[in-house]
């Protein structure tokens, strides 16, 4: 039996600078670790968020994948807004980093799921 390819992936960690670098023989390079972490927070918190707003606007739901998916979009956009407001933290992984995380995409999700509800309800009157 012949090998057809290999991966071979030496990763090291540099916690000073929160970076992930592979070495020369390998592509991939991971920097800032912890931003990704925070949007990741976003677009669950806007998830959760969409479905709430939908539980509490059952004339604008969209169902609970419809839901799903313009809370996660609006997640990563009420957690975008608060950083370009300067409402946001400088994006570390501490308390109030996560907490604004959460609520940024929470409330970005819940609103998205409302207006995209409400386009969607009026587009079916006319």
């Amino acid at each position: 039996m012949s090998t057809l390819f290999k991966i071979n992936f030496n990763i090291i960690y540099d916690n000073g600078n929160n970076n992930v670098k592979l070495l020369p023989n390998n592509q991939l390079i991971f920097y800032n670790m912890e931003e990704y972490l925070l949007l990741i927070i976003q677009l669950i918190s806007g998830a959760i968020g969409g479905n709430v707003a939908g539980k509490l606007l059952p004339k604008l739901s969209l169902g609970t994948l419809g839901n799903s998916i313009t809370g996660i979009l609006g997640g990563g956009i009420g957690g975008t807004l608060l950083g370009m407001l300067g409402l946001a933290t400088d994006g570390g992984m501490d308390v109030s980093g996560i907490i604004s995380s959460l609520a940024g995409g929470g409330i970005g999700g819940g609103v998205i799921m409302a207006i995209i509800g409400a386009i969607k309800n009026a587009m079916a009157k006319t």
